[in-house]
């Protein structure tokens, strides 16, 4: 089972970055919170490792909705959204909302994760 929703660029990291703050506001995201996981990696193992960086994006009114249905939903939330370095391109992915009904078997979530699924997938599509 696929569980990500993913878009290769060929557009240097930080400005991916941006761009992709930039399509999830637009859909309606929030950032609220950002791990840098090659500085982590580096600050606390002495690893290095590409930039590699994740977004825990959050539509209120849909995180309300899924909450409403189930409030153990919260594990699932926020959405994910990784960028990353690989070779010459940047790697955006999301984790597929569809992955809340298949994990919950709450046919009730279904729409939710249709409509968090449509603006997601609306936000990578306007970075290509």
């Amino acid at each position: 089972m696929r569980y990500d929703r993913t878009i290769r660029l060929q557009a240097d990291f930080p400005t991916t970055v941006q761009r992709v703050r930039d399509a999830l506001a637009t859909q309606g995201f929030g950032v609220l919170t950002e791990i840098d996981v090659a500085a982590t990696l580096k600050a606390k193992l002495g690893q290095d490792m590409e930039d590699y960086l994740i977004l825990g994006a959050c539509n209120p009114t849909l995180a309300h909705q899924a909450l409403e249905a189930d409030r153990t939903i919260g594990l699932l939330l926020p959405c994910n959204v990784v960028v990353r370095a690989e070779g010459t391109t940047t790697v955006v992915q999301a984790l597929d909302p569809n992955t809340m009904v298949t994990l919950t078997e709450r046919p009730d979530i279904e729409p939710v994760a249709a409509e968090a699924t449509r603006r997601l997938d609306a936000a990578l599509a306007a970075l290509t």
